[in-house]
């Protein structure tokens, strides 16, 4: 941790007080592994620390999930066996664990990140983007002045580290409605490594048993989101993912080649055609990768292998 530039550390969640050379600090998982030049070559002078803020990890509600911001990883994960939750049909819950165990964190990160410095960090990989982005979230964000704005969280990362927050602004909370959350999903996930970063992440969503939503990200550079008003066949999906996706959109890193993600994302993406297309909980379908289908209580990781090697 370099951060010997740091002259002040202010309590607030008021944009107002933001000035240059200013970083809101949530978890800190990220911004103290950066250190003071994480976000250029001047160095940071202050952190506005959320610490204090208050805000409620997850409300519920009929119209969906508000999470604040500063929900921690740790907090997300409990949420789907929650009494605020308990007696609601909202099946896309089942993605929520997935997209917390694509962290493949310690327990230190695990209780200090947050969705909001996830969201924030907008790497490809980052998995509350997937989470969000897959399940149409919407981010509100705080402007100085007063001011906020909505934006859906498929649109919120614009690139590998980049996303739309001006300076100062400050993102307060990511609202996950009812009508993605009653859908069937199915999710899909590869890294090059065992517990490594995910190098393809994919959601499907099944809205209303017939439109069809697939998010690609981890693969790409930026979220790509494609929408059918009824389950495509296999060409089809294959043909609009060529269409959607140029080949510089594809991300370069030590976890994964253009190449390989661009193969993995037609891969996986016909996994979850596949399956969503089938009967649900039908046995047989080709599960790539690790985290799904969920594991019941009790299931260990050997366990949860086993059921993918033998599906």
């Amino acid at each position: 941790m370099d951060m010997n530039t740091i002259e002040a550390v202010v309590r607030t969640t008021d944009p107002a007080q933001w000035r240059d050379g200013d970083a809101w600090l949530a978890g800190g998982t990220v911004l103290f592994s950066y250190g003071s030049y994480a976000f250029g070559p001047e160095p940071l002078k202050r952190l506005l620390d959320l610490g204090d803020a208050g805000w409620e990890p997850a409300t519920v509600t009929d119209d969906g999930i508000e999470l604040s911001a500063t929900c921690t990883i740790a907090q997300l994960y409990s949420l789907p066996g929650s009494p605020e939750v308990s007696g609601r049909t909202w099946p896309a819950l089942d993605l929520v664990r997935p997209c917390c165990d694509s962290f493949v964190a310690s327990f230190k990160v695990w209780n200090m990140s947050t969705v909001g410095g996830n969201l924030c960090t907008s790497l490809p990989a980052g998995p509350m983007t997937s989470l969000c982005a897959g399940l149409d979230g919407t981010a509100t964000i705080l402007a100085p002045g007063g001011a906020s704005r909505t934006v859906p969280v498929a649109d919120f990362v614009t690139g590998d580290a980049a996303n739309c927050l001006a300076p100062g602004e400050l993102l307060r909370s990511v609202h996950l409605p009812a009508s993605a959350l009653s859908s069937r999903v199915a999710f899909r996930r590869l890294s090059l490594s065992n517990l490594g970063r995910s190098g393809a992440l994919l959601v499907g969503r099944l809205d209303g048993g017939t439109s069809f939503v697939l998010t690609v990200t981890a693969a790409t550079k930026r979220p790509v989101q494609l929408r059918f008003d009824a389950l495509p066949d296999a060409d089809r999906l294959a043909e609009s993912i060529g269409a959607a996706i140029p080949a510089d959109l594809y991300h370069d890193d030590i976890h994964g080649l253009p190449a390989w993600r661009r193969d993995m994302t037609y891969r996986l993406a016909e996994e979850i055609r596949a399956e969503l297309a089938a009967p649900e909980g039908e046995p047989g379908l080709r599960v790539s990768g690790d985290f799904w289908p969920p594991a019941h209580p009790g299931t260990d990781a050997r366990q949860r292998s086993a059921q993918q090697e033998g599906a």
